[in-house]
C-alpha cells in the first residue's frame, strides 16, 4: 500500500530523474500552460488520464469526480467545482477539445445503477447520493433495457458519458464554440480489465480505439 511518507519517496525520484530530464519543459511550464485538451475523468484510482494517454505534464487540463460526471449549467447558490473548471478550461486557456473519460467497474455508476450506496462500498446517502442523481434519468433507460447486472453497469458507464457530453452543451460558452467550430466533445470509455478504449463514434455507437 502506497503512504504518504511512500509518496515522498517517489517525489525524491521524480525530482532527481524525470524533473532532470525535463528541466527545461518545467522551467517553460513555470511561465503558464496552453493544453489544448481538457479531460474530465473519474476521481478513481485506477483511471489516471496521463497514465493512459502518455501524456506530458502541460499537455492535459484535467478535472476528476465521482462517476466523471458534468452537471448541467446552473446558476445561483453552491459550489461549482466542475462548472467553473469548464469555464476556465473554454474561456481563459482556450481548449479546443473536451474529453468525457469513463471507465469500466465504476462504482459511482454501480451505485447510480443498483440505488445503493452500501453496495458500491461508499456509504450510504450524503454528498454522493447527490452527486450521482445526475444519473436518475438515464439509469432508468438502462435498468429497463438492461436490469442491474454486469450489461447494465457497462450500458450506464456509457449512457454516463453521454449525460455529460450533452450537460456540457447547456453551457452557453461551450455550445458557441461548438456551433463555430472551435471546440469539440468527445466521449470514450476506458476499460480496467482488458485496458481497451472505446471512443463514442458518430454512429453514437462506442467502438474500440
Amino acid at each position: 500500500m502506497t503512504l504518504f511518507s511512500d509518496m515522498i519517496d517517489g517525489y525524491y525520484r521524480f525530482r532527481g530523474g524525470e524533473w532532470l530530464e525535463e528541466r527545461e519543459r518545467w522551467m517553460e511550464l513555470s511561465g503558464g500552460q496552453s493544453p489544448k485538451v481538457m479531460i474530465i475523468a473519474c476521481s478513481d484510482s485506477r483511471v489516471d488520464p496521463a497514465t493512459i494517454f502518455g501524456t506530458r505534464p502541460g499537455e492535459v487540463f484535467v478535472v476528476r469526480n465521482v462517476a466523471n460526471l458534468v452537471p448541467p449549467c446552473e446558476e445561483g447558490g453552491g459550489r461549482h467545482g466542475v462548472s467553473a473548471a469548464v469555464e476556465f478550461a473554454v474561456t481563459k486557456l482556450g481548449v479546443e477539445e473536451i474529453l468525457i473519460l469513463g471507465h469500466g467497474a465504476c462504482g459511482g455508476v454501480n451505485a447510480a445503477l443498483t440505488g445503493s450506496l452500501k453496495d458500491a462500498g461508499i456509504g450510504d446517502g450524503g454528498f454522493v447520493a447527490k452527486w450521482i442523481d445526475l444519473l436518475d434519468e438515464a439509469r432508468e433507460k438502462v435498468v429497463a433495457e438492461h436490469g442491474t447486472g454486469e450489461a447494465g453497469q457497462k450500458a450506464l458507464e456509457q449512457e454516463c458519458v453521454r449525460v455529460s457530453m450533452k450537460n456540457l452543451l447547456t453551457f452557453p460558452f461551450v455550445k458557441e464554440r461548438v456551433d463555430a467550430g472551435t471546440l469539440k466533445i468527445h466521449g470514450a470509455v476506458f476499460a480496467i480489465a482488458d485496458g481497451r478504449l472505446r471512443v463514442l463514434e458518430d454512429s453514437g455507437q462506442f467502438e474500440a480505439a
